[in-house]
């Protein structure tokens, strides 16, 4: 009966130090604030570079807007911050802007690319009427 009580009594001792532990570590990592998101919003500022070197501002204006201005308020959430929910706050708004900048850049790409198709139509169409006119005359 000794044994029994005493494996029990070792049990409920453990499982209390354990749990013990567990909080303590818990409560450690919740005071514990976050440090900025200085790579998220490395690739944020990056991404803006990239849109702005291939002329987004004419294609996508309102999508490196944007981009800006979700840099803009990342930082401003990183300079008041008072906890780990800011720096949360400001890691998913520097990923937002690097992804409208991203998309902006994609757009002026699209653009562009489809820019080009209608200059080449307008040049194959000149052509094809160039070839037509030097048929007839022959």
């Amino acid at each position: 009966m000794k044994t029994r009580y005493g494996a029990r009594l070792t049990r409920v001792a453990l499982l209390s130090t354990t749990l013990a532990i567990a909080v303590a570590l818990l409560s450690a990592c919740a005071s514990t604030p976050l440090s900025p998101p200085t790579a998220s919003l490395t690739e944020a500022k990056e991404a803006i570079d990239r849109a702005e070197e291939s002329e987004a501002r004419q294609y996508a204006g309102r999508e490196l807007e944007e981009a800006k201005h979700k840099l803009e308020q990342a930082e401003r959430a990183i300079s008041g911050a008072e906890g780990q929910q800011d720096m949360v706050e400001a890691a998913r708004l520097a990923r937002e802007a690097r992804v409208a900048a991203d998309l902006a850049s994609a757009r002026t790409e699209a653009a562009k690319a489809e820019e080009v198709n209608r200059q080449m139509a307008r040049g194959a169409e000149a052509l094809t009427e160039e070839m037509r006119r030097t048929g007839e005359q022959q």
